[in-house]
């Protein structure tokens, strides 16, 4: 059992160097700057989704409520940088932490629900932080946004282009997915699994479900905190918006597209409906509905999403390779 989970590990950090191999070459090739663009926000929602798929799809725990944890992220840094002139990486530290300690607040009382109860109690949190951004003029300048947000400079590198912040987003996200995977394969990663599939048992079994699920939601958090950071010093404004409820929903499609018990499934996921609307703007007024039809039919015939698919059709040329060679 131990050589399969440790082949299974080795497999997964092999894939990860090809996948590090590839982001590093895909600029190099890419002459749009539109495609280039597209490519820094699947980054940045692939940071979110793989730090969701920890939290719903191996410790099993629903939350509509991420875009308010991205929006803090983004928040935080735009506010502090603009209203108080702190250096945008200080800034990018404090939304982390800030966010951090609201998700544990917040998670203390609501991972004791479960199911839809537990959904409806991040739906709530999320459409409050939403208000909030709204209605603090003050701070955010409320729907009519936040400008002059300063760009971000490591050293004296200034990434005021499309091509250096797409390996600068990209470093955060290839870090995201190590980090994610050694969770997944860890002690941590096998307790979440087990309250996953049944957390009563789980607990008779000695796992501590309730301090494993609040780090894991604080984790989560914090993943869509730094992904904000990244976009808000991207673009250099901020709406209210961007960080609505439909956003959250978003979030969960793409983990479900991707497959949602898997890291990777995440990134699959994230990259393909970030991309997947820009090419449908080809159909102009059909697109919402070439869209919709696209997830329904995933839905219904791909339960594990796009990458238990992939899985599985090379799981079946194997069988037949092997039963040929036999034969």
């Amino acid at each position: 059992m131990e050589n399969l989970l440790e082949k299974k590990q080795k497999k997964q950090y092999r894939t990860l160097l090809f996948f590090c191999l590839a982001i590093f070459l895909l600029p190099l090739l890419v002459k749009s700057k539109y495609v280039l663009n597209m490519l820094v926000f699947s980054g940045i929602h692939s940071l979110i989704v793989v730090g969701f798929s920890l939290l719903m799809g191996y410790a099993g725990q629903i939350s509509l409520g991420h875009a308010a944890f991205f929006g803090l992220g983004a928040y935080c840094s735009g506010v502090l940088t603009v209203k108080f002139g702190f250096h945008p990486w200080v800034a990018f530290g404090a939304g982390a932490l800030i966010t951090g300690c609201i998700a544990y607040i917040i998670g203390i009382p609501s991972l004791k629900l479960k199911g839809h109860y537990l959904a409806m109690a991040t739906l709530g949190f999320g459409i409050i932080i939403q208000i909030i951004f709204v209605q603090w003029r003050s701070m955010t300048e409320g729907p009519s946004g936040l400008t002059d947000i300063p760009g971000i400079s490591i050293g004296g590198l200034e990434l005021n282009t499309d091509f250096k912040y797409y390996y600068f987003v990209w470093a955060f996200g290839i870090v995201g997915i190590l980090f994610s995977l050694n969770i997944a394969h860890s002690r941590v990663g096998r307790a979440l699994r087990a309250i996953n599939r049944r957390e009563i048992g789980a607990e008779a079994m000695g796992v501590n479900a309730a301090k494993y699920k609040i780090q894991i939601f604080v984790l989560s958090a914090i993943y869509a905190s730094v992904a904000g950071s990244l976009y808000t010093h991207y673009i250099t404004f901020l709406s209210p918006e961007g960080f609505s409820f439909h956003f959250s929903v978003l979030i969960l499609v793409m983990a479900v597209f991707g497959g949602l018990a898997s890291i990777w499934g995440g990134v699959v996921g994230a990259v393909s409906l970030t991309i997947l609307p820009e090419l449908l703007r080809a159909y102009r007024d059909y697109d919402t509905v070439v869209y919709g039809i696209v997830l329904i039919l995933v839905m219904m015939f791909m339960p594990k999403g796009i990458l238990g698919l992939v899985e599985s059709a090379f799981r079946q040329i194997r069988l037949r390779w092997a039963v040929k060679e036999r034969g």
